[in-house]
């Protein structure tokens, strides 16, 4: 802890509060997510903190639930992207020859369709449940993981140990799992935090339009989208949740620099 600078200090403690109330949402939610407790676009006072939305519900509330269904969407889809992304791009560094000349053009393939283009298409004729949403989202993202990892997995593949491993007759799964892995964490660690904020950005985007979370559920995202008409005359129920979703933003990028500048010291270090 003595060595994080007080940018990285600041970020962990904002995003762990971010998560806290997420994980504790129905504890210190003051009504129910649903619940109509009041006159439409209330202003903030002593019964209602932020106010009411533009069905009379209380907006903290709203704020409180959304965070947790925009947290867990955007940590899912980020375990999803990574787990999926990491193993095929260091399965195409090892294997490589055809194997890695497929894969790569595939994963070129898909890159080069817009996301939110192709999250409409696809949502369009199937059914946008949180499930599905946290899918579509991890594959599409996996498309960037899988050519970091493949990139890292390339300098780490010819590497003395990995060569040891080899010659000791350890399998590919082994080199994989045991070798290259543990050695391509710090910039896959470092990548994590932007990926989780793209995440957050793209699940808001998609309920924005319409094909995200759906009521009786809500997110940051839908929030915005049902309070903007009260934009035009100064109500600021539409700007909280965008508010929370900068700060969220900020707060987790002060944290993945840290960690990044934290890998390149540590590669400095071993390499002097």
């Amino acid at each position: 802890m003595k060595g994080i600078p007080i940018s990285a200090l600041l970020g962990l403690f904002i995003t762990g509060l971010f998560f806290l109330a997420a994980l504790l949402a129905p504890w210190i939610a003051p009504y129910g997510l649903g619940q109509i407790v009041g006159d439409i676009w209330e202003p903030s006072s002593s019964q209602f903190w932020l106010g009411t939305d533009n069905l009379g519900r209380d907006l903290l509330t709203r704020m409180i639930y959304g965070g947790q269904t925009t947290i867990f969407v955007a940590s899912m889809a980020t375990a999803v992207s990574f787990t999926l992304g990491s193993v095929l791009g260091f399965t195409a560094a090892v294997y490589g020859g055809v194997t890695d000349q497929v894969m790569s053009r595939v994963n070129d393939l898909v890159m080069s369709i817009p996301t939110l283009i192709f999250a409409l298409v696809v949502l369009s004729v199937m059914p946008v449940t949180i499930p599905v949403l946290i899918l579509v989202m991890g594959l599409l993202d996996s498309t960037r993981v899988f050519r970091l990892s493949r990139a890292v997995a390339v300098d780490i593949n010819v590497m003395d140990f990995v060569e040891a491993a080899r010659l000791r007759g350890e399998g590919q799964r082994w080199v994989i799992f045991r070798e290259i892995l543990p050695n391509a964490l710090s910039p896959l660690v470092a990548e994590l935090g932007l990926r989780f904020i793209f995440a957050i950005l793209f699940i808001s985007t998609l309920s924005f339009l319409g094909i995200g979370i759906q009521p009786p559920e809500t997110d940051w995202g839908g929030i915005v989208k049902e309070n903007r008409e009260g934009i035009v005359y100064g109500i600021p129920a539409a700007l909280i949740p965008a508010v929370a979703i900068v700060t969220l933003s900020i707060s987790v990028n002060l944290v993945a620099d840290w960690a990044l500048n934290r890998t390149t010291s540590l590669k400095g270090g071993r390499g002097g």
